[in-house]
């Protein structure tokens, strides 16, 4: 394991339209930068304990998912830390268990991240359909900016692929 390990970690069902934005946002990170070794880009779709080894070994993890917070489409949610409301972890989409049982477990086992970064987006649209409404789409990009500004706080700069 890495001693400074950072996970990047969408998550989502992408034929479910706007729940697969943490796994689009994996996609685009992967296709559009190159990062340093000690980053990893996880794309976490529906996981559950698949996801467990990658929490796991983070010192430093962000997970980047669609969040049903009540808000309007579109809004852009960051919580960091003790911040996260415990009622968005409950609403992160994992469908095999809870992404709350999850931390739980590895939390219980000792592993658990020096830091956790939750970035989010709120849904218009759960239907069946692959690609993201038009409300989510036209905030895409400044969910993605979130993103790279989280990973610039911790030091990380990707170099955009050309």
């Amino acid at each position: 394991m890495c001693e400074n390990k950072i996970v990047i970690l969408g998550i989502g069902n992408i034929l479910l339209s706007d729940e697969g934005v943490g796994v689009k946002v994996i996609q685009d990170l992967y296709t559009c930068y190159k990062f340093p070794q000690n980053v990893e880009l996880v794309d976490g779709g529906v996981g559950g304990f698949s996801l467990l080894p990658y929490i796991e070994s983070a010192k430093k993890l962000l997970v980047i998912d669609a969040i049903s917070g009540g808000n309007p489409p579109g809004t852009i949610y960051k919580f960091k830390g003790k911040d996260i409301p415990h009622q968005i972890i409950e609403k992160i989409s994992m469908h095999e268990l809870s992404f709350s049982d999850i931390l739980s477990l590895a939390k219980l086992r000792d592993k658990y991240p020096e830091e956790l970064v939750i970035i989010g987006i709120e849904p218009y649209s759960l239907e069946l359909k692959v690609g993201l409404s038009e409300v989510v789409e036209k905030n895409y990009n400044k969910l993605l900016e979130e993103v790279l500004a989280q990973l610039k706080e911790w030091g990380i700069k990707p170099i955009p692929k050309s």
